[in-house]
């Protein structure tokens, strides 16, 4: 799988604790409209309705509610940097099982959470009212948001909305429903982390979807720079690193996401027998080379993403 396989087959696989960060970069965005980037890849051409009903599909397969578990720690570290307060309006787009959603509603924020996944919103609901929360949870799609214009205060989205296929309805989005002066918050994975090093592995192995701009681009910071030109008078982009840490070796691991991770299972399969067992041996050895663990049965691979906190402008 190359960057763009990602779509189909290892979209999002969420960390755990992310630790650590670099020198943030802050710029003041000047008063344009957005500019469309990457156009040499034209998503028009493709069937997007059959992309997002394959989409959903991978999502959900497996367990997606397994792996959540895990990355609890993740989210609240990615959370504690936001400036939350009691009564704000929060929207968590893409929201999985709903890590984020849960965490602002138990800081006092009225929450609404957004995921293309029915079983994955059915999971959230259920997290939601066993800590008695009352969280909006919706079936939607992140590039077609059922909300009204300047809807919310802050819009958060971790390693969720950078798999939609195309990036600048996405960010047009994200700044319609986020209210002016409101914070859009995102966590992206980088071409240059773990996880990029992981989807090129994929690569190798299942071939691609043509023509869909790569996630990883929205772990690039001159890319991120040209989608919310002009949509934001503020924008801070912070390398950071989450450390995806689980209570396996590395061949445990590679097989716990086989078994419960929707896009890994359907990378598997569709690869015959021979093909599969080389992929997992890639998968393992690429697992245990990056493994800082010092224990014998647990894998903890440090991984870079880009923390993103855009200021929509006022004016726009």
């Amino acid at each position: 799988m190359n960057e763009n396989t990602v779509i189909e087959t290892e979209a999002s696989v969420a960390p755990l604790a992310g630790l650590g960060g670099m020198a943030t970069n802050v710029f003041a965005a000047p008063a344009t409209r957005p500019k469309p980037v990457n156009k040499a890849v034209q998503t028009a051409t493709l069937d997007i309705q059959a992309v997002k009903a394959r989409q959903k599909a991978t999502w959900e397969s497996g367990d997606f509610g397994q792996v959540a578990k895990f990355t609890i720690p993740s989210a609240e570290e990615f959370m504690a940097g936001i400036p939350l307060r009691p009564g704000m309006h929060v929207l968590d787009a893409a929201c999985g099982t709903g890590n984020l959603a849960v965490i602002a509603a138990r800081r006092g924020c009225r929450v609404s959470g957004l995921d293309i996944a029915t079983n994955l919103i059915a999971q959230a609901r259920e997290r939601a009212g066993r800590e008695a929360l009352a969280i909006k949870f919706t079936e939607g799609d992140a590039e077609a948001m059922p909300y009204a214009d300047a809807s919310f205060d802050v819009v958060v989205s971790m390693y969720g909305v950078m798999f939609a296929p195309r990036p600048e309805q996405v960010a047009s989005e994200l700044t319609r429903v986020t209210k002016p002066g409101g914070l859009i918050a995102l966590a992206n994975w980088t071409p240059a982390g773990f996880i990029g090093k992981m989807f090129s592995v994929f690569a190798r192995h299942v071939p691609p979807p043509v023509g869909l701009p790569s996630p990883l681009l929205w772990g690039d910071e001159a890319v991120v720079r040209a989608r919310f030109d002009g949509a934001a008078d503020e924008l801070r982009l912070t390398p950071r690193i989450a450390r995806l840490r689980f209570p396996f070796d590395p061949a445990g691991t590679v097989e716990f996401f086989q078994r419960y991770y929707g896009p890994t299972q359907r990378a598997f399969q569709a690869l015959d027998p021979a093909s599969q067992e080389r992929l997992r041996r890639d998968l393992v050895e690429l697992e245990t080379r990056h493994n800082v663990s010092s224990h014998a049965d647990e894998t903890d691979t440090p991984s870079e993403y880009l923390e993103i906190h855009a200021r929509r402008a006022l004016t726009n």
